[in-house]
C-alpha cells in the first residue's frame, strides 16, 4: 500500500531577508524555522532544504541497509549514518556524501562495503536525487 508523508511550509519576504516556517504535517513533530542565510551561511538554529534532505537521505538509506543486510543473513546490530548536502548558492546542490559505520556480527569490510554501495544507488531518497553526485564512505565499527 502506498504512502503519502506531508509537510508544508509558509515563507514571507524576500529570499534573503524573509524567512519561513517547515511544518511537519505527517508526523506531527512541530515546526523549524528556514531562512536563505540558514540555508547559504551559518545555521544559526534554523535549518534549511538541504539539512532536511540530508535527514531523510541518511534515514532512508539506513533502512535500506539495514534490510539489504538482514536479508543476506547478517542483520546489524548498529548502523551510524551521516548524508553532508553541499550547496553551493547561484549553482544549488552540488553533492551528497554518506558516511556510515556499522556494527555487523558475523560480516567483514569485503561484504559491508557493497552492500553499502548497493543501498546508495537503491535506497528511494537516492533514487529520487540521481541528478545528484553521490558518494559514499563505509566501514564497520
Amino acid at each position: 500500500m502506498a504512502t503519502t508523508r506531508s509537510a508544508h511550509t509558509v515563507w514571507e519576504g524576500s529570499l534573503t531577508e524573509g524567512s519561513g516556517t517547515v511544518t511537519f504535517d505527517s508526523s506531527g513533530i512541530g515546526e523549524q524555522a528556514v531562512s536563505w542565510p540558514s540555508r547559504a551561511e551559518q545555521a544559526n538554529g534554523k535549518t534549511s532544504p538541504e539539512e532536511l534532505i540530508a535527514a531523510a537521505h541518511s534515514s532512508c538509506f539506513s533502512m535500506a541497509l539495514s534490510h539489504a543486510l538482514t536479508g543476506a543473513g547478517t542483520p546489524p546490530s548498529r548502523l551510524t549514518t551521516s548524508a553532508d548536502v553541499t550547496f553551493q548558492p547561484g549553482t544549488g546542490i552540488t553533492g551528497i556524501h554518506l558516511t556510515v559505520e556499522g556494527e555487523v556480527p558475523g560480516l567483514d569490510e569485503a561484504a559491508f562495503t557493497p552492500a553499502a554501495e548497493d543501498a546508495k544507488a537503491n535506497c528511494p531518497v537516492s533514487q529520487a536525487l540521481t541528478g545528484t553526485t553521490i558518494t559514499l564512505s563505509a566501514k564497520l565499527a
